[in-house]
């Protein structure tokens, strides 16, 4: 069966090494491929500079003590779509970046494939 999201390329930026693996396992039941999981900016930062065949992102706003934004930025600009991941839900974000899609804490599968599919512009099927 051909899943919608098979084959994307999803940067996974997370610093909680649990939810991590959490993440990566949903992705590969959904038929993507992760790229990472990047537990840094600095990290995140060079790969969204160097890997340009980046589909989405699943972006933790908080990245050991850092936040995500410049992250966020970069990938804005190359028109990468991508979905916050934060405990505090779309409220915590600052305005700027109200209304992008954001996932709360704890998430389930579903939460993750539903944000992804909507940030990618992929029907569900």
């Amino acid at each position: 069966m051909n899943l919608p999201l098979d084959g994307r390329r999803i940067l996974v930026v997370e610093d909680e090494s649990l939810v991590a693996m959490l993440i990566e396992t949903i992705l590969e039941d959904m038929g993507c491929q992760t790229i990472g999981p990047v537990s840094g900016i600095d990290e995140a930062m060079r790969t969204v500079a160097e890997d340009m065949n980046i589909d989405g992102a699943l972006l933790d706003v908080n990245v050991a003590g850092r936040e995500v934004f410049p992250v966020a930025e970069a990938l804005k600009a190359r028109g990468v779509p991508f979905v916050f991941s934060t405990g505090y839900g779309e409220g915590g974000l600052p305005p700027h970046w109200r209304g992008q899609n954001t996932i709360q804490k704890p998430f389930t599968e579903q939460t993750i494939r539903e944000a992804l599919m909507k940030a990618l512009g992929v029907a569900n099927v």
